[in-house]
């Protein structure tokens, strides 16, 4: 692979017009089909499958009229101060409110707030229920828009008018505020490499290579149902990643041209020494965000089939895009160093570091391991659900309507279930109907049970049933289990779906996937370090500190985002149960970045061992040579990742601060201590391998080793050679 490598760089490095004009050819393209084909992304996390969805698709078939599955919206209307809305001017602003609603596009529906009694018993808030024909991923903005405007007239007239459910909720976006992640990550790499035209370089290429993700992203929301998160994640992945490639192969150019390689071959050894590494490192990324596919959640597979093809453009582009811009760049790229180091032999912060770590290695070991488990405490209480109006922003419409529901009709009013009754094969339909609804309002939590809608054929009826509880507590989860049961004793058959029992079973089947996820994970970062470092000790020790390091993110995220610490410092506005999908993303997502600085710190310590260094001496060696440009890498995924805290949504939030944490704590506490303190403990014990293990498995040359030694050893030392060879 190495020589191919060594091979493609050179070419891109030669043919550099022609590379950049197919790179530009391809995003030009891209973009012209995402701005004309790109379609509307879904918020919707439905799970094929799941009792909730079955009950969709029964309601489809055989009582079209509910429109199951389509978008709800609530409308709290709450009178002023010392009046309510049953008095005459009451009644003619909610009665305006609801015709002005019902000539609301796409709506289907409109539930007369006086006509379902749904009136507070202080008669100050009517609630009035909209349901559209159309599911809320297809609601346009203006559509949204139009909704939200029939509040005026009410709202004028000294009525206070609030909107919840999925019909308010727009896609996810990002904002300038996430750019400053990019800025940081520009001012890391204009300190590594002490020149302005080195550190535009990976920056150019990471952003060519995120154009280029996601316009195929939009392009494919046109012919595809694809989750609003899904841009969002490839983003956050593509950027970091992006710059974190090309700022690898972007180093050892520079060291070549330092030893006095002309620029084409420093750009092909580039290409086939970092560049394998680059190729690895990618994809165990690749493979980690694809393996979201198995786990049998289609929303959760197309965010990482989506990530992962951003991620797989970068690597590409640092192999040929890259090589043509250092082409263009050519020897200036090696100009306006700063040398903080004018002694060959002073020692580097990194050898103090390593050096003191195996002095210690010891009471680091032990302060490390105790850090990490502290941090991870809290991971303990963690509480998995998805988003609901009482996550929102504390100033937007969907949050202050959940807080008027909820004071006024109970939290539970904000998460209503629907309960469908099958009652086809019942020897009379009307006792058994009775039956289940008297049952249904006879358990635990249950506010109310609202007059059964039946369909034409008399066989199917939709229960709406309100809880005592809110959407996301555990009293509601029992109270659809205890729903379900209820079908064994009655003579009928009951399903619960809504929005709130979806994402009860999505909650559900993300945490039942998130254990086999992660044996898959760990089991195959075992098989792929086994392949690299021929040892079975260092790739144990990898796979033991990536799941520590999981943990305290785990931990950090639900002190923040669930317990609320440090919220004020962050600019964390609401609280709640962690996303579900959060801990399979974020196992994906770090186990390939941890894998990245496993590869690039630990292989070096390896070169040093087979070329007979002592134990300790090639750790440090090893150490010296890595740490630098781990460091730089990790500080710019996590300048990256953390600029997404600063956005609006919580989620998009979460995931930012999870990633940016989890860095944190895999480059600087594992990678960066318990490494350098393991290997030194362990001395020649870390490359035990046994001898038949030793004799079945394939020698990968990460690192380009082999190439290096035979391009040294050609005539003129310039690789002609080995080029002509190829012809």
């Amino acid at each position: 692979m190495a020589t191919f490598l060594y091979r493609l760089g050179r070419f891109s490095f030669r043919r550099r017009a022609l590379v950049a004009a197919v790179w530009a050819a391809v995003l030009v393209a891209l973009g012209l089909g995402a701005l004309t084909l790109s379609g509307q992304l879904s918020n919707s996390v439905t799970i094929p499958g799941t009792e909730s969805q079955r009950a969709i698709d029964q309601l489809t078939e055989k009582f079209p009229q509910a429109k199951a599955g389509g978008a709800t919206a609530r409308v709290a209307i709450e009178a002023p101060a010392g009046t309510t809305v049953t008095d005459a001017k009451g009644k003619a602003a909610v009665e305006a409110l609801v015709a002005q609603l019902k000539t609301a596009p796409k709506v289907s529906a409109v539930v007369d707030p006086f006509q379902a009694q749904s009136i507070s018993p202080d008669r100050r808030v009517a609630l009035a229920q909209v349901s559209y024909g159309a599911k809320a991923y297809e609601l346009t903005d203006g559509d949204r828009q139009a909704l939200l405007d029939t509040a005026n007239a009410g709202r004028a007239a000294g009525f206070t008018v609030e909107f919840g459910g999925d019909a308010v909720q727009g896609a996810p976006a990002t904002g300038a505020t996430e750019g400053l992640g990019v800025a940081v990550a520009a001012v890391v790499l204009v300190i590594t490499f002490g020149s302005l035209l080195a550190a535009g370089i990976p920056l150019l290429t990471a952003l060519i290579g995120v154009g280029i993700g996601m316009a195929g992203i939009l392009l494919a929301s046109g012919f595809l149902e694809l989750n609003s998160n899904t841009p969002i994640l490839a983003l956050m992945i593509g950027l970091a990643v992006g710059i974190d490639y090309a700022l690898f192969i972007v180093s050892r150019y520079r060291h070549e041209l330092g030893i006095g390689r002309d620029p084409e071959e420093a750009a092909g050894r580039a290409a086939g020494t970092a560049g394998s590494a680059v190729v690895f490192a990618g994809l165990t990324v690749i493979i980690a965000l694809a393996g979201l596919t198995v786990i049998g959640i289609p929303f959760l597979g197309q965010m990482g089939v989506a990530a992962a093809v951003t991620v797989a453009i970068a690597v590409v582009i640092a192999l040929t895009l890259l090589p043509a811009i250092l082409g263009f760049a050519g020897s200036r790229v090696a100009g306006g160093r700063i040398r903080l180091r004018r002694k060959p032999v002073e020692t580097t912060h990194g050898e103090r570091w390593a050096r003191f770590v195996a002095r210690h290695r010891i009471p680091v070991l032990l302060v490390a391991l105790a850090g990490m488990a502290l941090v991870a405490l809290p991971a303990l209480g963690m509480q998995l659900g998805l988003p609901n109006d009482s996550t929102a922003a504390p100033e937007s419409t969907q949050h202050k309507a959940y807080e008027i529901v909820s004071r006024s009709f109970g939290e539970g009013a904000n998460g209503p279930l629907l309960v469908v009754v099958d009652i086809g094969a019942s020897a009379n339909r009307q006792a058994a109907l009775g039956q289940a609804a008297a049952d249904i309002q006879k358990l635990p939590d249950v506010a109310a049970v609202t007059p059964p809608r039946v369909n034409q054929t008399g066989d199917t009826a939709l229960l709406t049933v309100i809880p005592k509880s809110g959407p996301s507590s555990t009293q509601t989860e029992d109270l659809v289990a205890a729903i379900r049961a209820e079908s064994g004793s009655l003579d009928a058959k009951l399903a619960v779906t809504g929005q709130t029992a979806a994402n009860i079973d999505v909650s559900a089947k993300l945490s039942d996937a998130m254990l086999p996820y992660l044996a898959l994970i760990v089991g195959l970062a075992f098989v792929l370090l086994m392949l690299v470092f021929r040892s079975v000790v260092v790739p144990l020790k990898a796979t033991i500190g990536f799941l520590g390091s999981v943990a305290a993110t785990f931990g950090a995220v639900v002190a923040v985002f669930q317990w609320g610490w440090l919220t004020d410092l962050l600019g964390v506005e609401s609280t709640g149960p962690i996303m579900s999908m959060l801990p399979i993303l974020l196992i994906g997502v770090l186990f390939g970045l941890a894998m990245d600085y496993q590869v690039f710190l630990v292989t070096r310590m390896r070169e040093e061992h087979v070329h007979g260094a002592e134990p300790q001496e090639a750790m440090v060696t090893g150490f010296r040579h890595g740490a630098r440009v781990v460091v730089a890498a990790a500080l710019i995924m996590i300048s990256v990742f953390a600029g997404f805290v600063l956005a609006e949504s919580t989620l998009i939030q979460s995931i930012g601060f999870a990633l940016a944490f989890g860095v944190l704590m895999d480059a600087f506490v594992v990678r960066m201590t318990l490494v350098p303190a393991v290997m030194s403990l362990l001395g020649r014990g870390a490359w035990w391998l046994p001898k038949w293990l030793d004799r079945i498995l394939p020698d990968v040359d990460v690192e380009g080793e082999k190439l290096t030694k035979h391009l040294d050893d050609a005539p003129g030392d310039d690789g002609r050679e080995l080029v002509g060879a190829s012809r």
